[in-house]
């Protein structure tokens, strides 16, 4: 049953309960300045290397999940202070010759080859899916990520995909895939992937294979804008009917750009967070994959989103709001 201040249309209620109706204080920037707070935001799917590591200091954003770059940006990145707050995945784990190698964007070290898994897995000395994992995770990557795109290129077999989610699992690391191909989706999901770094946009996915993902706890990142930068395409229609049946039918869903993929506008991109109202998610959906901590457990409690003004009457009204949103210290707002 929805909440009684829904049913009546009240529009705070329907953000749900991330969503408190706050003053900005007397002493601070903006005094008595009247709006709405949210946990900090979230972008999980981002490319520092190709926008730059100060791309989002002055945004709304105040984290993100670097998705692929070379272990020497990685263990810099580690090092820098201010917003947003970074997560990393390090470089692309592929077969030999797989996808990313060899694109153009893709500057030297973004990806490590991995050859495939031979024999039981049984020898005593580290293989080399072990010696790659640990090596992501000493630079400093919190996430493994893997390339499944068998559009370009070879992808993992299944043995050698399982070494590396074991691995990683080991470490307490998850594993997210770029799936894009006929049947890389259910690869990723029959090894136990963690999280798509896309939406499927290249294959329709059944609704069984849609259960047994879900079941398994697997998040999709978002990422729709960037099937076709906003224009109707077949691949866009079918990441928004793929997440829409996926959020149906209780699949976690995370905000996430591909931000360095093609043009963007930095910050909160109101293309995406219309993509997700298009897939079916209420107001309420969006701003909880917008501020979902993952990788991290826990949202910093230190900071906090500010947007001033009243709250959307609609969620279609929701992209345009978001982009007046801002970052304030906690200790600014005083709820009402």
């Amino acid at each position: 049953m929805p909440h009684p201040d829904v049913a009546r249309g009240d529009p705070l209620a329907a953000l749900g309960p991330l969503a408190r109706r706050v003053r900005r204080s007397l002493s601070g920037e903006h005094p008595g300045e009247v709006g709405t707070a949210l946990p900090p935001l979230v972008d999980h799917h981002v490319h520092l290397m190709l926008v730059g590591a100060e791309a989002l200091a002055d945004t709304a954003i105040a984290g993100v999940v670097d998705l692929g770059a070379p272990l020497e940006l990685v263990a810099a990145g580690r090092q820098r202070d201010g917003l947003p707050e970074v997560d990393f995945a390090g470089t692309f784990l592929t077969a030999p010759g797989g996808y990313p190698v060899g694109r153009p964007w893709a500057p030297a070290g973004s990806a490590r080859e991995l050859d495939p898994v031979a024999g039981d897995g049984r020898s005593a000395l580290p293989d080399a899916v072990s010696i790659a994992v640990s090596e992501q995770q000493s630079f400093g990557a919190s996430v493994v990520k893997v390339a499944l795109n068998a559009d370009v290129g070879p992808v993992f077999d299944r043995r050698t995909l399982d070494a590396i989610v074991a691995a990683a699992h080991e470490r307490g690391l998850p594993v997210v895939a770029h799936v894009e191909g006929d049947g890389m989706t259910r690869l990723a999901v029959d090894a136990g992937v963690d999280v798509l770094a896309h939406t499927p946009f290249t294959e329709q996915v059944d609704d069984a294979l849609l259960a047994r993902a879900i079941a398994a706890g697997q998040r999709w990142i978002s990422t729709i804008f960037v099937t076709s930068y906003g224009a109707p395409s077949p691949d866009r229609d079918r990441a928004i009917d793929n997440l829409a049946r996926f959020h149906a039918a209780g699949g976690r869903v995370l905000y996430g750009t591909d931000l360095g993929n093609g043009e963007q506008p930095l910050g909160v991109n109101p293309e995406e967070v219309a993509a997700l109202v298009a897939a079916g998610l209420a107001a309420s959906d969006v701003l909880t994959a917008l501020t979902d901590p993952w990788p991290r457990r826990t949202r910093t409690d230190a900071i906090a989103t500010f947007v001033p003004g009243p709250p959307p009457e609609t969620p279609a009204d929701l992209a345009r709001w978001l982009t007046g949103a801002g970052i304030v210290p906690a200790e600014d707002l005083e709820d009402l």
